[in-house]
């Protein structure tokens, strides 16, 4: 078996993660949440989004939490700019990589950004054209790539299309996201398998949720295809507000336990991603919700 000597691990608890959470935090709780995170060796941490707080109560204030991290060397904080208006926000932020997202279901589109797919995309092109203007990385995600809460399954060239017409636009690296939790290993390589045709494999992520408990195993799977990009969140922190009964992502910590006793990099320290699993547990009044996080406070 064949498997990558390193693996990237994207954090998105700040964004992600929190996005679904009822109990608002104070900007300083974020801020030390993404500074733990980094102190942990994670090199990529989804801080924040410039959506509305109509939308996403959780997500207000981002552009304070931006301003206030201490950037390091080596570590990106990249935004997630849903239209012109967030990148407009995300330029007088000074935010130097942002996220868009598209969704391989019609349906899901209409709900989450109430548009079609081929409007989202008539939306990104001018997102894109500032971006590159000032020399902004973009990265992209895809949702319900094995599965949708409002179409059910999802053909694998449908994905492969959207996920296509990201990387046509310049997206340096594609995020293909389980957002209900329905994938399973088999289902998930045949996705990447698809999309992998149409992109490099190096420039894929996975990005799956924990609903049915299957998120490591499909991260597994598709692992052993070459995946080396993997999207996770402290604690085991998500959910889509757009998705009900979607539950979180992947525990970070969870994913980590998995890739050291693969015997695979990723240059983060499992004890201080520990501390930043609790801190932020503890901030929302719970434990963590990560298996890993539950047996070590049991």
């Amino acid at each position: 078996m064949s498997l990558p000597k390193r693996v990237k691990i994207v954090e998105v608890g700040p964004r992600d993660g929190l996005q679904n959470e009822p109990i608002p935090l104070s900007l300083e709780t974020k801020i030390a949440l993404v500074e733990k995170l980094v102190d942990a060796g994670l090199s990529v941490v989804e801080v924040g989004s410039f959506v509305s707080p109509k939308w996403v109560p959780q997500m207000a204030g981002s552009a304070e939490v931006y301003a206030g991290i201490q950037p390091r060397a080596g570590v990106s904080y990249p935004m997630l700019v849903p239209n012109l208006k967030g990148m407009e926000s995300a330029l007088a932020a000074g935010v130097q990589e942002i996220a868009i997202f598209a969704a391989a279901s019609e349906t899901f589109s209409q709900k989450n950004t109430h548009c079609s797919i081929a409007e989202s995309f008539e939306r990104f092109a001018a997102v894109m054209q500032q971006a590159q203007a000032h020399q902004i990385k973009v990265r992209g995600y895809v949702s319900c790539v094995l599965g949708c809460p409002y179409e059910g399954e999802i053909a694998v060239e449908q994905v492969a299309a959207v996920a296509g017409q990201l990387y046509d636009l310049g997206c340096y690296e594609v995020s293909l996201g389980d957002t209900v939790g329905v994938g399973t290993p088999l289902k998930a390589q045949a996705m990447i398998t698809a999309v992998a045709k149409r992109i490099p494999i190096e420039q894929l992520a996975a990005h799956f949720h924990d609903t049915y408990g299957q998120g490591l195993a499909n991260l597994f799977a598709v692992l052993q295809l070459g995946v080396a990009t993997m999207d996770s969140s402290v604690s085991g922190l998500g959910g889509c507000p757009y998705a009900k009964g979607a539950s979180g992502n992947v525990a970070t910590e969870d994913l980590l336990y998995m890739l050291n006793g693969l015997g695979i990099e990723t240059g983060v320290d499992m004890a201080k991603l520990l501390t930043a699993s609790r801190f932020i547990s503890a901030s929302l009044g719970r434990l963590p919700a990560s298996k890993l996080g539950k047996i070590l406070a049991s």
